[in-house]
Formats: structure tokens, C-alpha cells, sequence
């Protein structure tokens, strides 16, 4: 099949390569180069590094809402478009131009989790599976009709890096799948059961120790490792990135031992820790030589 690929971010860069052995890619439209760093020089989109190393054609524009945009993209005479964490609202000229319209790999099982951080929302919120579901798209926020879909459990000590990879992987085999038994009868999202997955603000990242543990942990892990769940500790501000429920009791934040620290009920354990300006350490290694207070604000 002739196909466009649109996609940004790292959770792209699997499906793209899958289609790209199987299909005829002849375009790869994804975000133009944004200033990252120290340096703040401009820095392509995983997407884009990937498609020039398989020496597919990249397509990075602002928009898609002019004439001329989506002239060319009809242009390609695709048979679909599959879209993966794009970044840019398609309309409707671009939704209708290939034969078999526009397909979206989405990391939820529709209509949970509908928008902008699936992933992140499914493990701060405790559920106990997710994930990916092919979707054939339209004008609304991911309430277009289910092609295919395939389940996975959330593990207990899971963050959403380790579930980001594990989805992508998902996604990328079965968009393989659907793309070689397309047209495929679709089925409407039932009308219970949205919710809405909310871009994560960094407001939230904050601990609040007065909560109970198993909160705290579903944030801490939910949070990491991007934009990673943080505390005070002797003044500095060190992100917390993997944690566990233990038994414990003490005041909220009160540092019980180790890095086993006091929630509003119970207990966590902080098992990966990131100080400002220094890599992620497990926790046994960044302790040594580093006495914690005795609370954690």
C-alpha cells in the first residue's frame, strides 16, 4: 500500500519502521526541528531521524489548514495515512484525501483515555490494564470507530516509560496487521465509559506526602520519567522515579529508614531518584554518601 506516515514523538519510531518493511512510505510528515538543549540548537523529531536514515521523504509543516498543505498532501495519492502522536490537528480535506482515509495508533483502549496523555493517566489513576487500539479517524478528540484493538495489564511496579515502550511495540504490530486487512468494518465507541486524558501540567508533579501511599506511588510512577514527580529534600529538588508500597508508619513525609518515607497512610520506597543536574540513580546508590533529613518536604 501506498502510505504517509505522521508521527513526533519516540512512541512513533516502532511503527513507522514496521510499515516501512511491509509498505511503500512515500511521505513522513512529522514536527520541524525545535531548539532542545543547553545550546537550544534545533534538534529533528525522533521521527524525522529515523525517516532519513531509512531514506524516506520528510514533510515538516506549521500547519495544515492552507490550500497549498493540503494540495500536496492529496498529491501523494495514498491509499491511507497512519497517524501516531503527530502533534497537528488534521482537517477535513486531509482526514478525506487518501482512499482509505486516516488511521490514528492510539495508546488506550477507546473510549478511556481519550487525548493527550493515555498512558500517563491509566497509571496515575490505578487501572489495572490498558492498551492500543487502531482507530479510523475523524474531526472529533480520538471518537472515531475502533479498527482493532489489543489489551495489556499494568504491571504493580510499572511507570509509564516502562508501559510507553511495552505500547509502542503493541501498536506497531498490530497496525501492520489492520494496514494488511484494510477496509475492515469498524465499531463505534460506546457512549459510557469516556474519559479524557488531561496534558500533563507540571503543577502536578509536586508530592504531597499527606496523601495515602498507593496515591503516591501511582504519581510517582505515572510521572516518570517525564516530567518526573518531585520533592524537597535539605532544599534541593530531587525527582522521584521509581517507587513501591511497603509497610510503614510516621508522619507524612517522615523518612523511616533508607528512602522507605511516610505517606497520609502507609508507607513508600523510593527505589530510582534523580538529584538536579546528575543522572537517575538507584536508590542504594545515591544514599551513599547523601544522609536524608528526617522529613521530606
Amino acid at each position: 500500500m501506498r502510505v504517509i506516515f505522521m508521527g513526533t514523538p519516540e512512541f512513533s519510531v516502532p511503527a513507522l519502521r514496521a510499515i516501512a518493511a511491509v509498505h511503500e512510505v512515500v511521505a513522513v510528515y512529522t514536527q520541524p526541528p525545535r531548539a532542545a538543549g543547553r545550546g537550544q540548537k534545533p534538534r529533528s523529531s525522533p521521527v524525522q531521524v529515523v525517516a532519513e536514515e531509512l531514506g524516506l521523504p520528510v514533510c515538516s509543516p506549521l500547519r495544515l489548514g492552507g490550500v497549498e498543505e493540503q494540495e500536496a498532501f492529496a498529491a501523494l495519492e495514498a491509499d491511507v495515512a497512519v497517524v501516531v502522536a503527530y502533534g497537528l490537528i488534521l482537517p477535513q480535506p486531509v482526514l478525506d484525501a487518501p482512499r482509505l482515509g486516516c488511521v490514528n495508533i492510539h495508546a488506550s483502549l477507546l473510549p478511556r483515555w481519550r487525548g493527550a496523555a493515555p498512558i500517563h493517566r491509566a497509571v496515575m489513576a490505578g487501572d489495572a490494564g490498558t492498551g492500543v487500539a487502531i482507530m479510523q479517524m475523524e474531526a472529533g478528540l480520538d471518537t472515531g470507530p475502533v479498527l482493532a484493538e489489543a489489551r495489556a495489564e499494568i504491571g504493580a511496579g510499572e511507570t509509564t516509560g516502562d508501559l510507553h515502550d511495552r505500547l509502542a511495540g503493541m501498536g506497531a504490530a498490530l497496525i501492520v496487521d489492520v494496514l494488511g486487512r484494510l477496509p475492515l468494518p469498524a465499531l463505534v465507541q460506546a457512549e459510557a465509559g469516556v474519559t479524557y486524558a488531561a496534558k500533563i501540567d507540571k503543577a502536578e508533579a509536586r508530592i504531597d506526602w499527606s496523601l495515602p501511599a498507593e496515591v503516591v506511588d501511582r504519581q510517582i510512577r505515572g510521572l516518570s520519567p517525564f516530567p518526573g514527580a518531585w520533592c524537597e529534600i535539605g532544599g534541593e529538588r530531587v525527582k522521584l522515579l521509581r517507587s513501591r508500597l511497603v509497610d510503614g508508619r510516621g508522619a507524612p513525609g517522615e523518612v523511616l529508614g533508607g528512602f522507605v518515607i511516610a505517606c497520609g497512610e502507609d508507607a513508600i520506597e523510593v527505589l530510582e531518584a534523580q538529584r538536579a543536574g546528575r543522572k537517575p540513580m538507584a536508590a542504594g546508590e545515591l544514599l551513599k554518601g547523601w544522609a536524608l533529613p528526617e522529613r521530606l518536604g
